[in-house]
């Protein structure tokens, strides 16, 4: 949509927006809105926008902390906690995201996208060296948590067990989950007692990293040596999906090829998932990269898919982070656990995983910060709503794919290093 170049023009699409957006939060918090896609669609794009505008005018926020963001996730958690969204609109947003899909297409989208615009020979070097630099935020994550464990007398390996590995695993589902189910096993106890003593890690470690992306987007732009500006490697290009042909039918007949690019890539992951032991969304990005890698995808469909993931990154970032907010993240879980030596170990791990993946990626020819984003906090996050809230608040939406490499197969790394390192206990 284009933007009215006259002042007067500009005040009737503020008020006609402000009016629209008034309307739909009020019925969303007195229950009211129409049941559906399209009242929970409205509601997210409603409270995500005016919850992003603010954050984008409050100096010290925006400066600082990643700006709208930061304050759509944690505004919009803390309606839920101070009861002003009603507990069935969160339940239904929870659900709107996570089993009707939109988390998938966008995620999707940007996969697709962003390794599809990317250089080939540039992403074929990339994946080569990437793991090494996430298993240098991971080493690096454990002994600084370890240490720390050590310091405030909680133990060595105790707080790696329960604190670190929990924090880089990759989110609840594939991370917390298991790993508790693995340590039950091993030490003899009850995984659900095992899980209670990881959960809180693991969701205060997300919050962390997402303040974290805030504070390296900002570091980014004081030393812009760090910073490959969302350019993962050094030397890097990325299609930005735009035509030279302004024809408006044009861009909306490429915007549907991305659509379909996106999502059939997504299916062909789904059904190698059912043959091979592995997440769709890392089948969906090794499917990408093969044919990336090839060079057998038409230019056209290369750009169209750019231009769709732009377009989801610009629309509907801030309505998807509105749902992560009110539907991932639980304030109150983390208000019980808040205690300084705690802090202090997840804030360790954290930290460790950034300049350890920051140090390996320089040294390997990546951008240190785009490096400690993709490898190091997009480990210590959770999972899926984890890197888009990391990516938004660090404003680097296009390295999606790297952050689901780490978010999936680190995540399965971890388990294995668990189950290793449990053999010396």
């Amino acid at each position: 949509m284009s933007v009215p170049d006259a002042p007067s023009s500009q005040r009737a699409v503020f008020f006609c927006l402000s009016l629209f957006c008034l309307i739909i939060i009020v019925a969303g918090f007195t229950g009211m809105l129409p049941e559906g896609f399209s009242g929970i669609f409205a509601f997210i794009m409603a409270l995500g926008g005016v919850l992003n505008a603010l954050g984008e005018r409050l100096g010290w926020i925006r400066d600082y902390l990643g700006g709208g963001p930061i304050v759509v996730i944690f505004g919009s958690s803390l309606m839920v906690a101070g009861g002003l969204i009603p507990e069935t609109l969160s339940h239904s947003v929870t659900l709107f995201v996570r089993d009707q899909g939109f988390l998938t297409l966008f995620i999707s989208a940007l996969i697709s996208g962003s390794l599809l615009g990317m250089d080939r020979d540039l992403l074929l070097k990339s994946a080569v060296w990437f793991f090494p630099v996430i298993l240098g935020g991971v080493v690096c994550a454990l002994v600084f948590a370890g240490v720390a464990g050590f310091l405030i007398g909680s133990g060595f390996t105790e707080a790696i067990f329960f604190v670190g590995l929990p924090i880089m695993g990759g989110g609840m589902g594939a991370g917390a989950v298991p790993l508790a189910e693995i340590f039950a096993r091993v030490i003899d106890s009850d995984a659900t007692s095992v899980l209670s003593k990881m959960v809180p890690a693991v969701v205060l470690g997300n919050l962390f990293a997402i303040i974290a992306a805030g504070l390296l987007e900002k570091l980014g732009k004081h030393k812009p040596g760090l910073s490959g500006d969302g350019r993962l490697m050094k030397g890097q290009a990325m299609i930005n999906g735009h035509s030279d042909d302004n024809d408006t039918v044009v861009c909306l007949a490429r915007m549907g090829s991305g659509l379909f690019v996106s999502t059939s890539f997504y299916v062909i992951g789904y059904l190698l998932s059912q043959i091979l032991p592995l997440h769709p969304y890392a089948l969906m990005i090794a499917a990408v990269g093969l044919v990336k890698g090839l060079g057998i995808m038409p230019a056209y469909f290369e750009e169209s898919a750019a231009l769709w993931g732009n377009f989801m990154v610009l629309a509907l970032t801030p309505a998807l982070l509105a749902c992560i907010g009110v539907g991932f993240t639980d304030l109150q879980q983390v208000a019980m656990v808040i205690s300084l030596p705690y802090v202090f170990l997840v804030m360790a791990t954290v930290t460790g995983a950034i300049i350890g993946a920051g140090t390996v990626g320089r040294l390997l020819g990546f951008y240190p910060i785009e490096a400690s984003i993709t490898a190091g906090l997009c480990m210590a996050n959770m999972g899926g709503t984890g890197d888009i809230a990391v990516l938004s608040a660090s404003r680097r939406m296009n390295l999606m794919p790297f952050a689901q490499i780490s978010s999936r197969m680190g995540g399965a790394m971890i388990l294995l290093l668990a189950t290793a390192l449990l053999g010396f206990v």
